[in-house]
């Protein structure tokens, strides 16, 4: 195990206190990060979950942060106030998890939900109310592979808080300081539909031919092309102007065995966020009168399945 490193001097120098509600690939790899630099964390997950935290800490295997493995705190159900919760299960789960952290209970912290899609936002101000609620997107390629255990495969870790500086500024610096790359962008419309637009894509046809995004990018090319621009589209039509060339140029530069994590949820038998990164992308859409037919065609095959 990698000694926890004393906290640095800063804006983010104090220890906080730092729920994780679903320690999974996302949540259970920045739980152990921010316990490594020192914070105190405490995990809220499942009965089974919780328990093998617990007992056996969560081990990572990462190029970027190295092999260790964290101990930190996990329950059922947050219990005390913190100073910061990272929201990070899946949306297909989002309604049942929220139980397990009481508005009541969560003192004055900002909530902070990393999940894909652009609607979940609402759902938390609805059961939170509208100041908590610090939305963010994170970019990390990170996989669960058992109940604490985390296999984190790309080179980097980054998020992006959507919000004003002096609400977000304090719990970026932490992230900063514990080694996740972090920026604070006051447009939550451009924060959102940036990863949203660039997401879409990558998830929709990888998860549709069952393809690695170097299988895609070759043999599924026209369609690669078209969703982009589709997306970059909608994005455009809700205030966020995107870039297909540039997407097109990312997608080229990844690994060629690349997997989206829908792909690979469709590999396991887990349900889908469909719903929450297509289906959002076609409700914009239709409320922007953007024709995304390429998109249709793709959602449809993939609903029908």
């Amino acid at each position: 195990m990698l000694a926890a490193p004393p906290l640095r001097e800063g804006a983010a120098s104090r220890r906080w206190t730092v729920a994780v509600l679903g320690p999974g690939g996302v949540g259970g790899l920045l739980a152990a990060v921010l316990s490594r630099a020192g914070h105190r964390v405490i995990c809220v997950a499942g009965e089974a979950t919780a328990r093998s935290v617990r007992q056996n800490g969560i081990q990572v295997r990462s190029g970027q942060f190295g092999d260790f493995t964290a101990q930190v705190e996990a329950d059922t159900e947050l219990r005390e106030p913190v100073d910061l919760c990272l929201v990070t299960v899946k949306h297909t789960t989002l309604d049942a998890a929220l139980e397990r952290i009481p508005a009541a209970v969560l003192g004055d912290g900002p909530v902070v939900p990393l999940l894909n899609g652009i609607e979940h936002p609402d759902t938390l101000r609805a059961h939170y109310g509208a100041q908590r609620v610090v939305p963010g997107v994170i970019r990390v390629a990170s996989t669960r592979t058992r109940a604490g255990t985390i296999e984190h495969g790309s080179p980097f870790t980054e998020i992006d808080l959507a919000g004003a500086p002096e609400r977000c500024g304090p719990a970026a610096a932490m992230l900063e300081e514990a080694g996740v790359r972090t920026r604070v962008i006051e447009d939550e419309t451009a924060a959102l539909w940036a990863k949203l637009a660039f997401l879409a894509p990558f998830a929709l046809l990888t998860t549709r031919y069952g393809l690695t995004i170097g299988e895609v990018r070759t043999r599924r090319r026209e369609e690669l092309v078209s969703l982009v621009a589709e997306a970059a589209a909608v994005s455009g039509a809700c205030g966020a102007p995107a870039d297909p060339a540039k997407a097109l140029t990312l997608y080229d530069a990844f690994p060629a065995d690349s997997k989206s994590s829908m792909q690979r949820d469709a590999e396991a038998g887990r349900p889908l966020e469909l719903d929450a990164i297509g289906g959002a992308l076609l409700r914009a859409a239709a409320r922007h009168d953007v024709p995304v037919p390429v998109t249709a065609r793709v959602m449809a095959e993939l609903t029908a399945d």
